[in-house]
């Protein structure tokens, strides 16, 4: 039997990407025990990034005493892997939208400066790349909160310094970076980022965001024009201007901020994670890999795990399974080069019974015997050679 690679996302609200991936084994195992499986832990660079790194990379987790977007305090909790060496760090853990109720949705006054004390506790326990996911955020402070927890200073016209918070971005004249951490300029930061969007503007953080995380027209108003000022400030202390670079507006400017200051190189969310657990290596030699996630529609080839898997696998000419806890059929999948598309729910299933811990389990154990044994795809040796372009049946 040649070589098979599971590269399995989560299927989110029922399985972990570890649960899917050993359940699919156990069910190839059931039908070929002499496969030679390798299984790793993917992620799209949203929610269980960090959870999927640790298990492809091993490591631990560090649990720290920070500020949530209003200032309370919180248990918030970040991964160290590869050695000590890497930190990843999920945005949504300290300053993310689901911190907050309702009610308290106001990017005017919420800050990222609870992420930043998540990334000075790594830099301090001696991590030097740092490996941000900057989804799900609450905040619209171009990242000043983050960066005024490692030292940097926000000031006004009269030299008085600023909090970090959406309010005060058009209050700021001149940033001071003469306290910043020492250890910063030698920590590279990656960060997990799939939108485009420029720092301000029609298609800025405020005005395509910012509604989501509690404001109304007057605030987003106010928010775009302070981004604006921010920009402006930015580009006198860096040198240059970043406000239009793809990614600027993520997460309520963050990207700006990250990408000026702490030099900070942003990524797609899957690349940054195949990257990290070196994917190309692991696929090397294999002759089927077969990836997933817990749904599989239209937003699948939109920069998904799968799509990124099968990125790199066409590169190889390797074939791709992709197996979703439930597939929605659509033009986008049946065009994308998956030699094979299975939903691991039978279709009478009701989806709250599908998404049943055990009965997921064993639906995902059952799919992967089908792989085996059906028509017009099967893995024994001779017939694998089949291309990634190969027509869905």
């Amino acid at each position: 039997m040649k070589k098979i690679v599971l590269a399995f996302d989560s299927f989110k609200g029922s399985l972990t990407s570890k649960e899917v991936a050993d359940a699919f084994e156990k069910g190839l195992l059931c039908v070929a025990p002499d496969a030679q499986i390798q299984k790793v832990c993917i992620a799209d660079g949203g929610e269980g990034t960090m959870a999927a790194l640790m298990e492809s990379l091993g490591g631990e987790y560090v649990d720290v005493e920070v500020c949530n977007p209003l200032g309370r305090k919180i248990i918030a909790r970040y991964a160290v892997v590869d050695g000590g060496k890497t930190a990843v760090i999920e945005m949504a853990q300290a300053s993310g939208l689901t911190l907050l109720s309702a009610e308290e949705r106001n990017p005017l006054a919420t800050s990222t400066y609870g992420t930043g004390q998540l990334v000075a506790d790594a830099i301090r326990r001696g991590c030097r790349k740092l490996l941000v996911c900057i989804g799900g955020s609450a905040t619209n402070d171009g990242g000043t909160g983050m960066l005024t927890a490692l030292g940097y200073r926000f000031v006004d016209a009269e030299g008085l310094e600023l909090s970090g918070c959406g309010a005060n971005l058009s209050l700021i004249a001149a940033i001071d970076g003469s306290r910043a951490m020492a250890e910063l300029k030698n920590v590279e930061f990656i960060v997990a980022c799939d939108v485009k969007n420029p720092l301000y503007g029609i298609n800025g953080a405020a005005y395509v965001f910012a509604a989501q995380k509690g404001a109304d027209e007057d605030m987003i108003r106010i928010l775009d024009e302070g981004l604006r000022n921010y920009s402006e400030a930015l580009a006198r202390y860096c040198g240059r201007d970043v406000s239009q670079n793809p990614g600027a507006g993520a997460a309520g400017g963050m990207g700006a901020g990250m990408m000026a200051i702490l030099d900070a190189r942003m990524q797609a969310g899957v690349e940054m994670v195949l990257d990290a657990v070196d994917f190309d290596k692991t696929i090397d030699d294999a002759q089927l890999i077969v990836t997933g996630e817990g749904k599989l529609d239209r937003q699948t080839m939109m920069g998904k795990a799968p799509a990124g898997v099968l990125a790199r696998a066409r590169a190889c000419n390797i074939p791709v399974v992709a197996v979703g806890g439930g597939v929605e059929w659509c033009d986008e999948l049946r065009q994308a080069g998956f030699a094979r598309i299975l939903s691991a729910t039978p279709a009478d299933m009701p989806l709250a019974v599908a998404m049943q811990h055990d009965v997921a389990i064993n639906n995902v154990k059952a799919t992967a015997s089908t792989l085996i044994t059906s028509h017009p795809y099967n893995l024994h040796p001779h017939n694998l050679t089949t291309s990634s372009n190969t027509p869905i049946a």
